[in-house]
């Protein structure tokens, strides 16, 4: 049986982790009537290793919310380590822009957040909801959505635009057959898990070996997460079976010190695994209907640059959104593009494992200097929406 609600809203977000969160939040500042979904429960925990990068961290320094993340246990990191095989480089993070410390939440911490604040921002937020099916018009148009509720009741929400946010493998894209532009030849798999007492430093440590890498990242709670990256194949054919067993081998072979570290602390729950996904860009609109985050645009993990790409994509769509025109929505797609290829391009190279440590050390360069226009254009927006200001006006065009 389906139940119909009386309320339209322009904007039904599928999705309510780090970008859909995000995207409803700025839609509500923004004056628009939002409703939000998740299949998950709140604060509940995801595959995700969550480094920000500045871009990440900017924005929610720009929204307000950096001091609830510190008040809530985030350390600040103030350093990124870079270890090529014997080599280390240590940089400082430089203070700027409202910027002067690197963040890696929890995504039970980051994600409550930012429903908490999409909340108070005025957008209704509701977990456990799943995406059954997108209502459509008789021209074609997304007009709302058929979504099954906790108790497996289907309900009816008539919505003027439906964003996808959920996810790589999204429901939302799948359903409108929204195009992949660009898709990548390369990805990583990754095993993580999260240590207490791991004694390494409260920073951003990248570790490289040809054909391996690692990572130990400082969150929440005391904690690292510690990561073991290698190519897809030899995941499949001899890390698989024994997940425990081949993450200490990588991260023996990457670094006996990681490794040793490893030993003496404790594994604060599972492992997580990642097997592998090609990145891509999806066109990320059309009629009544828009993407953001992993559904639009997804690049492999090993870059650490997922969660600031949702950021930075929830502030333009939620912007394309408030104005509701083509051209607003087309603009979107054109500035997400623009600065997505430079990141898409690097991190294409670093997933490929096709270097040695010289390469690799150039690759992050080209990495760090195709961050630097995304952080201009946040910056260049100036103060962000703190408040509902007007409600929505006009309509995508189809």
């Amino acid at each position: 049986m389906r139940s119909r609600s009386s309320a339209t809203y322009d904007a039904l977000v599928i999705g309510a982790r780090c970008a859909g969160a995000a995207t409803a939040m700025l839609m509500a500042r923004r004056g628009m009537r939002v409703l939000a979904v998740d299949r998950g429960a709140y604060g509940s925990d995801t595959l995700s290793t969550h480094a920000l990068m500045r871009g990440g961290v900017l924005q929610l320094h720009r929204w307000g919310l950096l001091p609830r993340l510190a008040a809530l246990g985030t350390p600040a990191v103030r350093n990124t380590i870079f270890h090529y095989g014997e080599e280390v480089v240590d940089i400082d993070i430089r203070p700027s822009d409202g910027v002067d410390a690197l963040y890696a939440p929890r995504r039970t911490v980051l994600d409550a957040l930012l429903v908490d604040a999409a909340w108070s921002a005025g957008a209704e937020v509701r977990h456990g909801h799943s995406l059954i099916e997108l209502v459509r018009r008789p021209d074609g148009r997304i007009a709302g959505a058929v979504l099954a509720d906790p108790e497996g009741r289907r309900v009816e929400i008539a919505a003027d635009l439906v964003v996808g946010a959920d996810g790589i493998a999204s429901t939302v894209a799948r359903q409108v057959e929204a195009p992949v532009t660009r898709e990548a030849r390369h990805t990583t798999a990754v095993i993580y898990g999260y240590w207490s007492g791991l004694g390494w430093r409260t920073a951003y440590n990248w570790l490289f070996r040809p054909g391996s890498s690692a990572g130990a990242i400082a969150t929440n709670d005391g904690a690292h997460c510690v990561f073991a990256a290698i190519p897809p194949a030899r995941f499949r054919d001899s890390l698989r079976q024994d997940m425990a067993a081949g993450f200490r081998e990588v991260v023996a072979e990457v670094s006996p010190a990681l490794a040793e570290a490893v030993a003496g602390a404790r594994l604060e729950g599972r492992l997580w695994a990642f097997a592998g996904r090609r990145g891509f860009l999806r066109r990320p609109y059309g009629s009544g209907w828009a993407l953001v985050g992993d559904a639009a645009y997804f690049k492999d993990p090993l870059t650490a640059h997922g969660i600031t790409d949702a950021f930075r994509d929830a502030e333009l769509l939620a912007a394309a959104a408030a104005e509701g025109t083509e051209e607003a929505f087309a603009a979107y797609e054109r500035t997400r593009n623009a600065l997505s290829m430079p990141l898409f391009e690097a991190t294409e190279a670093i997933a490929s494992f096709e270097w040695d440590i010289e390469a690799v050390k150039r690759h992050h360069l080209a990495l760090n200097k195709a961050m630097r226009p995304e952080v201009e254009h946040l910056v260049a927006l100036g103060p962000a929406p703190r408040a509902a200001a007007s409600p929505l006006t006009g309509e995508i065009a189809a």
